[in-house]
Formats: structure tokens, sequence, C-alpha cells
């Protein structure tokens, strides 16, 4: 494949509101052994994408300045070191960044096939979310089959595949989120039961839903408040998994409820873990997850499409509290 040697990307001109991306022209990312080029079709939008834009979130010191951390695309070269994929191949992968870009470098052991029946529009809004909820769920919490589990932010795209995930592998799942017809969607992707917050108190409500004995698992993205009352929402020997502050890192807890339940609370940055870490995680998705998109048990939810160029749109959308699933940009 004959290669530009420069290519359309989006770039922030300085740190700030979503207005700050904007389209440039800059050269190929440059292969580090190991890695592949994909020729990107979609690039997925994600919450820390929007953090890295506001100065809030910079990126790793070895990783591209280019903001995107998921894409799906055909492999248009391979550096030395690489036996598992070839150019031509089309793969959906997880990015240390620069997926806002027409080409994009990552480890070819964060690619992955695009799943059986998924397009490749659906399938760049895949890598980022099931990596996160694999890795909280499964790896780090140990989520058994028969347990009960809390899932914030329902609507999202990390607890539309949370709730997914969790009904797949034997969970019930309660959710919460901010309106009756967000509550109505996670309901019809799969939750046992689902809370709106802006009306009903969450800690009430599972306790009411669990008959006073609490959740086996939670995971939660908002923090701030609602870690305390996590806690009090909690099982005997429960776990939580704390994957972002959306509403503050500084907390005031009652540590009592650790001690007396004997409870497990742990948090991960998927970004910043080690790179043979997310190979494992590839390498656990495609065995355990990617077949149950062929059997028809997981789906993506797309709310919204954008061209490459109007990706401060799509920020200003994934900052709305609007958003229902994932936000893609065709590149």
């Amino acid at each position: 494949m004959t290669l530009p040697v420069s290519m359309p990307y989006i770039a922030i001109r300085e740190p700030g509101p979503p207005d700050v991306l904007i389209p440039a022209t800059g050269p190929l990312p440059a292969l580090k052994a190991g890695e592949v080029l994909i020729d990107v079709a979609y690039a997925g939008v994600n919450r820390p994408d929007c953090l890295q834009r506001s100065g809030a979130y910079p990126p790793p010191a070895d990783a591209s300045p280019i903001v995107g951390l998921e894409v799906s695309g055909r492999i248009a070269a391979v550096a030395d070191g690489v036996t598992t994929w070839n150019v031509g191949d089309v793969v959906c992968a997880l990015a240390p960044g620069g997926g806002y870009a027409k080409f994009c470098a990552t480890p070819a052991g964060f690619c992955l096939p695009v799943p059986e029946g998924l397009t490749l529009r659906e399938a760049a809004a895949i890598p980022e979310n099931f990596y996160t909820v694999w890795y909280n769920l499964f790896d780090r919490i140990q989520f058994k089959p028969g347990e009960t589990m809390l899932i914030h932010g329902g609507t999202s795209g990390i607890g539309l595949t949370a709730i997914q995930l969790g009904k797949a592998f034997g969970a019930t799942v309660i959710a919460t989120a901010g309106s009756a017809a967000k509550v109505a969607f996670c309901l019809e992707m799969g939750a046992d039961h689902a809370i709106d917050y802006k009306q009903q108190d969450f800690v009430a409500e599972v306790a009411r839903i669990t008959n006073k004995r609490g959740v086996d698992v939670v995971l939660d993205m908002v923090g701030g408040g609602y870690v305390d009352r996590n806690l009090k929402s909690m099982a005997i020997e429960g776990r939580l998994s704390q994957i972002a502050f959306l509403e503050g890192n500084k907390v005031s807890i009652d540590m009592r409820h650790v001690m007396i339940k004997r409870l497990i609370v742990t948090g991960s940055t998927l970004r910043a873990s080690p790179q043979a870490r997310k190979e494992q995680l590839a390498s656990a998705l495609r065995e355990h997850v990617w077949p149950l998109f062929a059997q028809g048990k997981l789906r993506v939810v797309i709310q919204q499409e954008f061209p490459l160029a109007e990706a401060a749109r799509a920020h200003a959308l994934m900052e709305s509290g609007a958003l229902i699933g994932k936000i893609v940009l065709a590149v």
C-alpha cells in the first residue's frame, strides 16, 4: 500500500471547551517495533477524550498528543516484530492516542478482529468500553455469576457495556440513569432494575430491591458524594471499582462501612495500564466476549455519527448529558 506523506487529524488549539478542537494536517505517525498503522475508517469518542481536550488528562509521555483511544479500519503497514496481522487486515483497536486522524499507530496486541455481524462503524465504538469493563468487573473485582451488580451511568457507553456483560455472565443488574427515558432504555438493554437518580434515592432503592442485603459489585464513574453512598449500598464482602470522578475525586467516606462489611475498594485507569495487561485483555475479550456478538447477546448503541472535522460538535454532545450510547467520527 502506498502511503501519503501527510494526513488530516484533529488538533487541540489550546486546552479548553469543545471549540478548541480544529482540523489540521500533519505527518503520519512513525511506527515503533511491534506496532501497526491503521488506515482509520471510524474513531470512537470517549469521556477521557474530553478530559484530554480540557487539559485535565494529559497523554502519557510516549503517546500521541492527538486525541482518540479507539478506532476501526484496515491495517496499512506493520512494523518489525509483528506476526499476528498483515497489511489489508480489517480490525478494531484500542489506541494509546492518535485516533482522531486518518492514520493511527497502535501496538499489534491491542488489535482485534471486527466481531462477526458488526460493521466498521459499530466496531469503532467497542474497544475502550469493553477493555475497561472487562478489566474492572472480571479481572479486578472478580465478578461471579449469580451476584448482584450496581452500574452507575447506565446509558453511557461504559454503562451499557456493563449491563450487557453483566447479564451475559449471570448477574442481576441494577442500573442508575438520569431520566425516565434513560431508565426505560436501561431496562430495554437488559437491566433487571433501573433507578432514576434524579427522582429516587439509589441507596434506598437498592435496599428495597435487595431486601436490605445490598449489592455485591459496584461500578462507578461518578465519584464525589456517590462514593460513601455506594459503600452504604454494598453487601457483606462487596467490591467497588472506581473508574472515573465526574463529580470530584476528593471525597469523605465513613470507613466503618468498609471495616464492618469487609469491603474491597479498587480502581484503575486503562490508559496508564501496562502494555502487557492490555494485550492480555485483548486476548480475554477475543475468547470470552467476541463470540457473544455473533450469538446476538451483545449490541452496540450509537446515538450519532459526525465527520472527523466536526469533532468539536461530538464533544459538545458528549458533555451535554443527552447522550445514550456512543458517538463515532467518520474518518
